[in-house]
């Protein structure tokens, strides 16, 4: 038999519990009167920066508002730009060996060449340590950012974000399309594969949810290309109820068909990111 009680309030104090039943032994007490550390960490970690081109976050006031605004703070990712266009060391390095090698003043906002530890060879005046460089992570879904860090990952010395656009001399539209002409995308293979056979085995309808699915949650690196290849098999029924409604066989596919095919698409895509967040 189970016994329960309603009190009218918290008598479960779990702070006084745990002074109440704390033991401090010898060695503790020595330790902590001589005020020894308690806690360590290393190695060091510094945390990069992560963003677009004049998306850096900005704190003002209403008295600095304009002047802030023109002349938004450097960050740790724009002084790594600015260094790696100054110093030819830098330039050789990832982003995330930056605090490696240099430290990073917080009032002027620029890297610095570190004065201590291990010397580089055949680099003089430069030293290492063992300090880590964490960069913020970016969902997938905040697509040209997600796209921005992996380039950082994969691409040395880039003077500015428009360097990191350009892949042998080519200035690319977007991130993304930087990360295709480098090959840090998967192939879409696998998912033109799979929305081919549904065109064999399903209807227009269940072609149109699958297509949902793969651009919601599996983040195919050319969606647009699947799209063009297989809109005319996921509009095919709203193509069929035309002809029914009008009585005319011989109408042909349309913008306007395509269009509302989308606009289904793009029902659906909400549906899923709302039972994901469910």
């Amino acid at each position: 038999m189970a016994v329960f009680g309603i009190a009218s309030e918290n008598v479960n104090d779990e702070i006084s519990n745990f002074q109440m039943g704390r033991y401090v032994s010898t060695n503790e007490a020595l330790w902590r009167l001589l005020s020894f550390q308690i806690h360590e960490r290393y190695p060091t970690v510094v945390h990069l920066a992560v963003h677009l081109e004049n998306g850096q976050r900005v704190y003002f006031t209403e008295a600095n508002a304009a002047q802030r605004a023109e002349r938004a703070p450097s960050t740790t990712l724009t002084s790594f730009f600015a260094m790696c266009e100054s110093d030819p060391f830098a330039a050789t390095l990832m982003y995330v060996e930056m605090p490696k090698y240099y430290t990073w003043n917080q009032s002027t906002k620029k890297f610095q060449r570190r004065k201590q530890g291990t010397p580089v060879p055949d680099w003089p005046q430069v030293f290492s340590t063992d300090a880590l460089g964490r960069m913020y992570t970016v969902h997938p879904r905040n697509d040209e950012c997600f796209y921005l860090r992996l380039l950082l990952v994969n691409v040395r010395g880039p003077k500015s974000f428009a360097h990191l656009k350009t892949v042998n001399g080519h200035q690319c539209q977007t991130y993304r399309e930087a990360c295709q002409l480098l090959g840090l995308l998967e192939n879409d293979s696998h998912w033109d594969l799979t929305l081919a056979d549904s065109v064999v085995s399903s209807n227009a309808y269940q072609i149109r949810t699958l297509f949902a699915i793969i651009i919601t949650t599996c983040f195919p690196s050319q969606p647009i290309q699947l799209w063009n290849k297989y809109k005319d098999a996921i509009c095919e029924d709203i193509l069929h109820r035309l002809r029914i409604q009008t009585n005319n066989p011989d109408i042909q596919i349309t913008d306007e068909i395509y269009n509302e095919g989308l606009i289904l698409i793009e029902d659906q895509c909400l549906t899923i990111a709302k039972q994901a967040t469910d």
